[in-house]
């Protein structure tokens, strides 16, 4: 089940959170930056790394104050690849498998790879609902956060014209 809503990512419950990232883990847009103010002053040790990650991936950490149990850090640039169409595809197909392989059945997220200045809102939003894993047990659900009711209802276009 996918559905968008208007709220703050920070205090939405859901299992795990959807946090854009670079190599480092360190924030590339706006709302991460806010995500992680929210998270706290633990949130930071939390998402250290010893070695820089590669574009495409995605790992979890704790999420410090954050309503959820989990962020998922999905890497959609590094210092040799610039943010793509591809590289926010293959962050998020690493995002559903990390789901599954720790039994994470509910994500939020704002749309990935609109905030990184590449993809607009409907494309980032037909990228997350084409590569949600339909009919998995996990992730079961993903609810688009998004800011104005504009984008929503953008978005609730999105969902219906993909359902049929």
């Amino acid at each position: 089940m996918i559905q968008a809503v208007v709220d703050d990512l920070a205090f939405l419950e859901a299992e795990a959170v959807l946090r854009p990232a670079d190599a480092s883990l360190e924030p590339v847009t706006a709302s991460a930056v806010r995500l992680d103010r929210q998270a706290g002053p633990g949130f930071a040790a939390q998402r250290r790394v010893s070695m820089p990650l590669e574009a495409g991936a995605a790992v979890i950490t704790g999420a410090g104050d954050l309503a959820a149990d989990y962020v998922l850090h999905v890497i959609i640039q590094d210092p040799e690849t610039l943010t793509t169409r591809e590289t926010v595809r293959r962050a998020l197909v690493s995002a559903w498998e990390r789901c599954a392989e720790w039994g994470i059945r509910s994500v939020a997220s704002t749309p990935l790879g609109a905030g990184a200045g590449l993809l607009d809102l409907e494309e980032a939003t037909e990228l997350m609902v084409a590569t949600f894993p339909a009919g998995a047990a996990c992730p079961a659900s993903l609810t688009i956060v998004l800011e104005r009711d504009e984008d929503r209802h953008l978005v609730d276009a999105v969902l219906r014209r993909r359902a049929g």
